[in-house]
């Protein structure tokens, strides 16, 4: 009996599917009456296939390309508004044992620092970010079960959450390791992470078995079929990613919609979130070795089409982008960025980032800085984790999410948390903008939506709530 949960990553991630889907693209991409069925498809805010979504990709017309860019704009705006979700990098330890030829971590650099956060260092760690305003993390770490193993993973996400500076607290952790094994998804779930991350890297096997020569890592099916394993313990909300420059980016774009079509189709849920990321110099590491990497215009054009595609998924761009880079996919379907980010172990706490970071940052404004920037361009910096800590996650966020309802919740929350960030973190310049840009924006909320919303305390404001207006 057919038995989807079984599936194995060769089934769900076909390699001859994906050629199949780049010939029939290729083939189509001029075809004007099939681009505007799938167009008119798409506009439904239903999403669509990896077989449609491939031909707008191999699409060259103008006109074409320019109406996905619109639907794009439009799509983001029905789902997520004009919110923008701020988070940042937490590195735990550069200690791994795989052989990645893409990573400065790979076992063999033997030149780069090795290091790994006690938690007193963990602890020093949060209170920076805390002082900065951060209210969710994603924690990173190289696989070591030696040196990084589970039991020291939640040790770290236990020390997180206790630690409350000030004002300050983390709200939500999110977690970015290897592949592990059912029993410790479950372990991590109880641990109260939010979602739990995993790039493939590539879905291209052969190239996945040459980028990851030795470790652990190098099991292709093992990492595939890890998203499989999180939600069967228990975890509800899971996030994607390809790192695009390692492979023809048409086939990875297939192969991450593919996944994303599994989840729905096994689990009822798609992912949480989809990452986008680029590779980028790094210490041992020249980006110009590897021979598929995309410019900016056909990096702009894969976020796009990832919104239209998979409308209801939060998108993530890191500080690997420069700041006109993420200005532009911010309005084609981008809702989470990073900011303040350092991507070495340790370094909030220092002064200068050692020689330990994952690669270079492209964009090194503040905090404060990306939040005021954000503003001037007519978004809502948002800190909001309501839904995580209501239980608004999985099936439950994706039913309100594809419905718009979610946005009721999501829009006050994410003027209260800015708020909150203004008060006690903004400098006086980002403040006098904020104040203008709530003033704005909650002339259009209901005062009943807001009073229910405080009553429910779907987000608290420690200090200072009876000071915000509407």
């Amino acid at each position: 009996m057919y038995n989807p949960k079984s599936l194995k990553a060769d089934e769900f991630i076909s390699h001859e599917e994906i050629l199949e889907t780049l010939d029939y693209a290729e083939r189509n991409k001029n075809n004007v009456e099939l681009i505007d069925r799938i167009l008119e498809k798409a506009r439904l805010r239903k999403g669509l296939t990896h077989r449609e979504a491939s031909v707008l990709l191999a699409c060259e017309r103008e006109d074409k390309i320019a109406e996905c860019y619109e639907l794009a704009q439009q799509l983001k705006k029905d789902f997520y508004g004009n919110r923008i979700v701020l988070f940042a990098p937490l590195y735990l330890s550069n200690y791994c044992v795989n052989g990645c030829v893409y990573c400065p971590y790979h076992q063999k650099n033997h030149h780069i620092p090795r290091k790994k956060l006690t938690q007193e260092e963990v602890a020093r760690e949060v209170i920076a970010l805390q002082d900065m305003g951060h209210k969710r993390l994603a924690l990173e770490a190289g696989e070591d079960p030696v040196n990084n193993p589970i039991e020291y993973i939640l040790d770290c996400i236990q020390t997180i959450y206790s630690i409350k500076h000030k004002n300050g607290a983390i709200r939500r952790v999110n977690v970015n390791i290897a592949a592990t094994t059912v029993e410790n998804y479950r372990r991590l779930k109880e641990a109260g992470i939010g979602t739990y991350i995993l790039f493939q890297e590539t879905y291209h096997k052969q190239s996945y078995f040459a980028l990851h020569p030795t470790g652990p890592k190098h099991d292709y099916d093992y990492h595939t079929e890890a998203m499989d394993r999180a939600m069967e313990g228990g975890i509800d909300d899971v996030g994607l990613g390809v790192l695009f420059g390692l492979e023809r980016y048409k086939y990875e774009f297939a192969g991450l919609l593919m996944h994303a079509e599994h989840l729905e189709a096994v689990h009822g849920v798609g992912p949480h979130t989809i990452s986008v990321p680029r590779i980028r110099r790094a210490d041992d590491i020249d980006p110009n070795v590897f021979d598929n990497g995309i410019d900016d215009d056909t990096f702009a054009k894969i976020c796009a089409l990832i919104r239209i595609s998979v409308p209801y998924t939060g998108m993530i761009i890191s500080t690997r982008e420069s700041k006109a880079v993420r200005e532009k996919v911010i309005r084609l379907g981008v809702s989470q960025i990073s900011g303040g980010s350092r991507t070495s172990v340790g370094g909030y706490g220092e002064e200068e980032e050692e020689e330990t970071s994952q690669f270079e940052v492209s964009d090194t404004r503040s905090l404060d800085e990306v939040v005021r920037w954000l503003m001037k361009l007519g978004y809502i910096p948002s800190f909001c984790t309501a839904c995580y800590r209501e239980g608004r996650t999985g099936d439950r966020f994706m039913s309100l999410c594809k419905s718009g309802q979610i946005q009721n919740c999501c829009h006050p929350n994410a003027l209260m948390t800015l708020k909150e960030y203004l008060m006690d973190y903004a400098s006086e310049k980002t403040r006098a903008i904020g104040e203008q840009l709530i003033l704005a924006e909650t002339e259009n909320i209901p005062k009943e939506t807001v009073r229910e919303i405080c009553k429910d305390h779907l987000v608290k404001i420690e200090q200072g709530i009876r000071d915000f207006r509407f």
